[in-house]
C-alpha cells in the first residue's frame, strides 16, 4: 500500500476513522470522502503531512463521487444506514461508487456490506445490501465484498446503547433474547479493509464474512454487558408477540424492519471465508469492550478500581 492513494467513501465515520488508521499503518494516503467533510477532520492527526485528504462527495451525486475517486488507485465504499433512504444508498449509491471507481482505472473496489446481505431478504435492510452487491458486482466485477456481522467498538451504536440503557434502570427488557450475533471489533474490521486493498489479485472478486471469536445471543449480551459496567438489572425476555405488536407501533422502540432482521441469526455462515483467510486475528468483545464501558459505571473509571483493589 506505499504512496497508494486510497479513497473512502464515508471514511469518517464510526468504521471508517479505523480504516483510516490501518491503511495510514500500511503507508497508503488516505481521501476521505465525506458530505461534511468538516465531520471528518479529527483524523488529520492519524497521519504525516500530507498523507490524508479530505473531499466532499454523497452517494446520491455521481458527479462528487466521480471527483473524490479521480486518481484513486483504490476505493473503499463504507456507507450505510439503517432506516430511511435504504435503496437509494444501498443500491444506488453502491453502484454510483462502484462505476466511478471502474471509469476511474482504480485497482481495487472494497465494498463493505453485512451478513444477511440477501436480494430475497424480507427486511429492506438486508434486501437492500444483497442488490447493492449485485449491482457492485456488475460494476467492477473484481470488487471484494465484506459482510460483517453487529460491529461494536468505542463509538458504536450497539453495545453503547444497551450499556445506556442498564445503567439508567433497573429493569432492561429484551427482545429476540435467543437470536445469536458474531461481533467484530471495529479495528479488526478496519485491519480487514486494509489487507483487501492491498492485494486485489488475491481478495478480489471474493466474499468474505467477518465475525470475531464469540457467537453470542442477545440475551447473553445484555447480561456481559451489565457484568462489564458492574451493574445487576432484571433482564426480562419478552415474549415475540409483544415484539412483534411494538415493531407496528410508529415510533417505537423497534421498526418493523429491525424486527424482520431479528428473525435470523447474525453469524458467518459455514464454510464461508472469514477475517483467517483475510489473515486478521479476531479479538474478543470482553478484551476490548471493557475499556470503554468503564464509564458506564456508577464511579466511571475510578468504580473500576475500587472493584480491582477488593478483589
Amino acid at each position: 500500500m506505499k504512496n497508494k492513494l486510497v479513497t473512502l467513501i464515508g471514511g469518517g465515520g464510526f468504521v471508517g476513522r479505523y480504516a483510516v488508521r490501518a491503511l495510514l499503518n500500511a503507508g497508503a494516503r488516505v481521501r476521505v470522502a465525506q458530505r461534511d467533510p468538516r465531520h471528518a477532520w479529527f483524523l488529520k492527526t492519524q497521519g504525516g503531512l500530507g498523507q490524508t485528504q479530505f473531499v466532499a462527495a454523497d452517494v446520491t451525486r455521481p458527479d462528487t463521487v466521480a471527483r473524490a475517486v479521480a486518481g484513486a488507485d483504490v476505493v473503499v465504499n463504507l456507507v450505510g444506514v439503517m432506516g430511511g433512504a435504504m435503496d437509494r444508498v444501498h443500491v444506488d449509491g453502491a453502484r454510483t461508487v462502484a462505476v466511478a471507481a471502474a471509469r476511474a482505472g482504480a485497482g481495487a473496489l472494497v465494498h463493505v456490506s453485512a451478513i444477511g446481505a440477501d436480494p430475497g431478504s424480507a427486511a429492506a435492510y438486508g434486501r437492500s445490501k444483497g442488490e447493492g452487491e449485485a449491482a457492485v458486482r456488475e460494476a467492477f466485477a473484481q470488487a471484494t465484498i465484506l459482510r460483517p456481522s453487529i460491529v461494536f467498538g468505542r463509538e458504536d451504536q450497539f453495545v453503547n446503547r444497551f450499556a445506556g440503557m442498564i445503567a439508567a434502570s433497573p429493569v432492561v427488557p429484551v427482545l429476540r433474547a435467543p437470536v445469536r450475533f458474531q461481533p467484530i471489533f471495529a479495528g479488526d474490521l478496519g485491519e480487514a479493509i486494509a489487507v483487501a486493498a492491498g492485494d486485489p489479485g488475491r481478495f478480489g472478486g471474493h466474499v468474505y464474512e467477518l465475525g470475531g471469536p464469540d457467537v453470542i445471543s442477545m440475551g447473553e449480551l445484555i447480561r456481559f454487558i451489565a457484568d462489564a459496567i458492574g451493574r445487576s438489572p432484571q433482564v426480562l425476555e419478552l415474549p415475540d408477540a409483544i415484539g412483534a405488536l411494538l415493531a407496528k407501533v410508529p415510533g417505537g422502540p423497534i421498526t418493523r424492519d429491525q424486527w424482520l432482521m431479528l428473525q435470523q441469526d447474525n453469524v458467518v455462515g459455514a464454510g464461508a471465508e472469514g477475517l483467517a483467510a483475510l489473515g486478521v486475528a479476531a479479538t474478543p468483545l470482553a478484551a476490548a469492550a471493557p475499556e470503554w464501558l468503564v464509564r458506564f459505571r456508577q464511579q466511571g473509571r475510578f468504580g473500576r478500581r475500587t472493584v480491582e483493589q477488593a478483589l
